[in-house]
């Protein structure tokens, strides 16, 4: 793996006056990086004095051609670089936020145990694994997964104050914990935010899908994407990284880090 936006000490510095948090400093490398070296390039910025502020970082694939799947699946376009990234960003994280459709799609499970990190957890005061915590205004999952049934940490779902009460009644019975996070069927993004944050859940990632995210973009709490370019054609009409209705101006944001591996590009940006 090589940085190609490498990251001096004076722009490293600056990076953390700003909020952000800058790329592992040192030279270029052609070779794998280890999961250390992977955990200091993607670390969360140090949390300001007083109450922390949560910091909401995005992780997704997409092809050249803009697809973030193919045939209904992220796997196809990704990589075992994108892979280890992925398992970094989720080992840094308090809880992993994700659509329903993408739960039901992707078949996601709970998160397991990394030994690799289970140092860096503990001393920084966090569960053992992040908590998976799911936004669904219909709460049509399947509760009998290992995603409700076996998870280390309970499993969230953020729902809005009209979910069917029989729906929140079985989510509860399978031990999730459900969380209100807006006031009709569908949740607010701020103030799903703001309920993660209230469980103490400051660091915080999502993996989208792309309705998810782009709901996350049009409110303005995203601020950092994590984005995976995949040497890849796909054509076809798969999903962008980011859908629904567009922003009135677009979101600006800055390249803080960009490796590569295998022509594949990981690109992290945040907002200014």
């Amino acid at each position: 793996m090589r940085r190609l936006f490498p990251v001096t000490e004076e722009t490293a510095a600056q990076a953390r006056a700003d909020g952000g948090a800058p790329a592992a400093p040192g030279p270029a490398v052609d070779r794998e990086w280890g999961l250390a070296e992977l955990a200091a390039a993607y670390a969360y910025p140090d949390p300001a004095p007083g109450a922390p502020r949560p910091w909401l970082r995005a992780n997704m694939v997409s092809s050249l051609d803009g697809a973030a799947q193919h045939e209904g699946h992220s796997k196809p376009i990704s990589s075992a670089a994108d892979m280890r990234i992925f398992g970094t960003l989720r080992a840094l994280s308090d809880v992993v936020l994700v659509g329903a459709e993408t739960v039901r799609q992707e078949g996601y499970r709970p998160a397991r145990v990394r030994a690799e990190f289970a140092g860096a957890r503990a001393a920084a005061g966090q569960a053992p694994v992040p908590a998976i915590a799911i936004v669904s205004a219909s709460l049509d999952l399947d509760f009998t997964l290992p995603l409700f049934t076996s998870p280390l940490v309970p499993t969230l779902v953020l729902t809005g104050a009209a979910a069917a009460p029989d729906r929140v009644a079985a989510a509860e019975k399978a031990g999730a914990r459900v969380l209100v996070a807006g006031e009709g069927m569908g949740v607010e993004p701020a103030r799903a935010v703001e309920a993660l944050a209230g469980l103490g859940y400051t660091r915080l990632l999502t993996e989208g899908g792309p309705r998810l995210l782009g709901q996350l973009i049009a409110a303005e709490v995203l601020d950092e994407l994590c984005l995976t370019v995949s040497p890849t054609l796909t054509a076809g009409g798969a999903q962008r990284i980011s859908g629904g209705p567009s922003v009135a101006v677009p979101h600006r944001f800055e390249l803080v880090s960009l490796l590569e591996e295998d022509g594949f590009l990981f690109g992290r940006y945040r907002r200014p």
